[in-house]
């Protein structure tokens, strides 16, 4: 299965990913630059976490109008996975592959520590390899990861089952004091109603490597990875 990671201006967290995919999992894995038009090679994208173009308007505006994110756009509508992680989950909000907004956390200050979170679906490839309502540790890094949606898009995610991912305590409840950034809902992660386009601010990728000590993020991987070899034995 391929791996395609894009590389915009400003992206930091793209080669984390591909350590991932290409070095732990060992699935070919290609750095699309942001110019490329053609990424009908990949079965998998990967919206990495950065700064893309400097993050200059706002987290993603720019990087929305690029054409490997419009090529990118055209995967998703075909059906195909994609993943957003931090700037990239604000890059899917802006091109409308996702709905809401990532707005600037709650005390105004950037955020870099790690974090329970409690899975909430595990019947998607990205979540098929963890358990229901499992607590998980994941890094978190951003400036502008406030999740926000007007009521009506709220009560749609709920009702269509698309938040994947709550912050929350290291039991597992979902209280106020375990929101790092004031997203409503404690919402870490959603996805599109087709289920293939997901975006978290979290970082799994940075949880995966055995050597940091701690690999939460790897299944992750690991379940959109079983899921595709499952479609090609199936094919």
């Amino acid at each position: 299965m391929k791996f395609g990671v894009l590389v915009f201006p400003g992206s930091n967290c793209d080669r984390d990913v591909v350590l991932v995919t290409r070095d732990l999992l060992k699935q070919p894995t290609r750095m699309v630059w942001h110019q490329e038009t053609d990424i009908s090679d990949l079965d998998v994208v990967v919206i990495p976490g950065g700064f893309s173009y400097g993050d200059y308007l706002r987290c993603g505006a720019i990087s929305r109008f690029s054409p490997a994110m419009q090529a990118t756009m055209a995967h998703a509508e075909q059906g195909k996975l994609v993943l957003g992680i931090c700037n990239g989950f604000q890059v899917l909000t802006e091109s409308g592959l996702l709905p809401g907004a990532l707005v600037r956390n709650r005390d105004l200050h950037f955020i870099c520590d790690r974090v329970p979170v409690r899975v909430e679906r595990t019947d998607l490839p990205w979540t098929q390899a963890y358990q229901p309502q499992q607590v998980v540790t994941l890094p978190i890094a951003h400036g502008e990861g406030c999740y926000y949606a007007d009521p009506r898009i709220l009560r749609e995610l709920q009702a269509n089952q698309q938040i994947l991912f709550r912050y929350c305590t290291s039991s597992g409840e979902v209280t106020a004091d375990a929101n790092p950034n004031g997203s409503l809902g404690n919402i870490a992660g959603i996805c599109n109603r087709q289920g293939n386009v997901v975006g978290m601010m979290p970082h799994p990728e940075r949880a995966s490597d055995p050597t940091l000590g701690y690999t939460d993020g790897l299944a992750l991987f690991q379940g959109v990875l079983k899921s595709l070899a499952l479609q090609g034995a199936t094919a």
